[in-house]
């Protein structure tokens, strides 16, 4: 093993001399931070577009407590052109038009967009009721306190980092095997090697050790940056996203190695890889929660291992939980390392042939 050492210099040299390798493994999620750490930034949900049409007893008469709350939920359009309303409603200009003929509200929506005309009614249901109740002269029996059971001092930003940081190594590890396989077949530098007296094992040693190098850089430029800008804060046994993302790495450079294997030159490998781990970066919660998706989705996102390197992270570094929470994606991810590995061995090639 002693030419492990040279041989993981040599690699780190050329892959920070290589500003395209750069560029895609630590610059170009960067991107992606800060375009998602710019959405979330602000806490505060947006509010629904809505005009009232005419003169509204119910929106007028509401007391102090009540209107606040309506401003907040409700950018008010005043107009008294009831068709005007409808068309801007029809156009995607107003999430929905309110007119209130007699004791009766009337609230006109699009079916193109359900969420948001589900939002309005359910929110205008509530104060219409509210309403109903202050009318009757019933003292409400019941109350709602809504509490965030994370600290409150936690933003969006908490939640996308995690996800991010996953799809970032994933990229590195598999683009950075396959690529690297690839092309030093492609230049017969895997020939060469081979024909040394340095053991296979200490090239695959160096390789590993320079991708983790990388990896563990990524994991700590992205938590940087995103606590000096976004303000992110680690919670609980944060220090086990290392471990994980260690672990995640071996995946990754395993189906890097599976896509170098297979394909025959670097475009193919690149497309393979692509392929695999940008929907793969979707269907494991890297983007856009899981939550949101048909339980359909969330069943075959146990078959992805991004899957257990991203919800590994949120547990420790989010929800708070002990390192005990990163035990089982661990294993599950140096399992599946081991599965494909033994599954890409079967097509490695030396030469191009």
């Amino acid at each position: 093993m002693s030419g492990v050492r040279p041989l993981a210099l040599a690699m780190w040299k050329g892959f920070i001399r290589d500003r395209m390798t750069l560029f895609f493994t630590i610059l170009f999620p960067l991107m992606f931070l800060f375009l998602f750490g710019a959405i979330f930034a602000d806490p505060a949900q947006p509010r629904s577009e809505i005009d009232v049409v005419g003169r509204s007893d119910l929106i007028d008469s509401l007391p102090d407590d009540a209107r606040a709350a309506f401003d907040d939920a409700f950018d008010v359009t005043r107009t008294d052109d009831r068709d005007e309303a409808i068309r801007r409603v029809r156009e995607g200009d107003a999430d929905a038009a309110l007119e209130q003929d007699g004791d009766r509200l009337v609230v006109h929506f699009s079916r193109a967009d359900p969420t948001k005309a589900a939002v309005v009614q359910g929110t205008l249901r509530g104060f219409v009721d509210a309403a109903n109740i202050a009318a009757a002269g019933v003292e409400p029996r019941y109350a709602l306190d809504a509490r965030q059971v994370e600290d409150s001092s936690l933003t969006g930003i908490q939640f996308v980092a995690p996800g991010l940081v996953g799809w970032a190594v994933a990229t590195s590890a598999t683009f950075g095997a396959a690529l690297t396989l690839v092309t030093w077949r492609q230049s017969e530098l895997l020939r060469r090697i081979r024909m040394t007296p340095v053991p296979t094992a200490s090239v695959v040693s160096a390789r590993v050790m320079v991708t983790m190098i990388v990896a563990l850089a990524q994991l700590a430029i992205f938590i940087g940056l995103a606590a000096l800008v976004f303000d992110l804060q680690l919670t609980g046994s944060w220090y086990m996203a290392v471990p994980l993302v260690m672990a995640g790495t071996l995946t990754f450079m395993a189906i890097g190695l599976l896509c170098g294997s297979v394909a025959r030159t670097s475009e193919g490998a690149s497309g393979l890889a692509n392929l695999i781990v940008l929907p793969m970066a979707f269907l494991s919660g890297s983007f856009i929660p899981l939550d949101i998706g048909p339980d359909w989705l969330r069943t075959v996102s146990h078959a992805f291992p991004l899957r257990y390197l991203n919800e590994g992270m949120l547990d420790v570094m989010v929800r708070g939980q002990g390192p005990d929470a990163v035990l089982a994606p661990i294993a599950v991810l140096l399992g599946a390392a081991a599965v494909i590995t033994a599954i890409a061995t079967r097509w490695f090639r030396w030469d191009k042939a």
